[in-house]
């Protein structure tokens, strides 16, 4: 009972960076900062899929790093959610028509919450992230009822 009432109030991310500029890396890392701090709300963010709840992805993906993306959302627990950062997770970004880009996180893995923006300020990281941990809870509750939602298809 306890264990689940800690998991409710704390998600834990990891962030993988597909191919971007960097500039949504600096302000995904600056909302892990003291002047935003998003620990308040019992976000960690940690370096192993295996104990995350949700997948922060940045940049547009590419025929390189697709089965990377895929093989840390197939490492993560169930229930998960993926939340998109920036312009090139959400749709490819200005990298969309290029040869090498398949497009969007979610040409590869289902995702949840976009969060636009060519880089999104730090605020706007912090709530998609806080919807992702709701929707989270919708989907923990599903699951008690035997559904899973979501699950990409292997």
């Amino acid at each position: 009972m306890l264990f689940r009432k800690a998991l409710k109030k704390s998600p834990w991310i990891v962030h993988y960076d597909c191919n971007s500029c960097n500039g949504c890396d600096i302000e995904i890392l600056a909302t892990l900062t003291p002047v935003y701090d998003v620990e308040r709300f019992g976000i960690i963010n940690v370096g192993n899929p295996k104990h995350a709840d949700i997948l922060v992805v940045s940049g547009s993906v590419n025929h390189r790093n697709a089965r990377v993306l895929k093989t840390i959302y197939d490492q993560m627990p169930h229930p998960k959610a993926v939340v998109a950062i920036g312009a090139c997770a959400c749709s490819g970004g200005i990298f969309k028509e290029c040869y090498n880009t398949l497009g969007g996180a979610d040409t590869v893995v289902p995702v949840d919450v976009y969060v636009p923006g060519c880089a999104p300020r730090p605020e706007a990281i912090m709530e998609g992230i806080l919807k992702a941990a709701q929707l989270l809870e919708e989907k923990k509750k599903n699951m008690k009822k035997g559904e899973i939602l979501n699950v990409a298809k292997s």
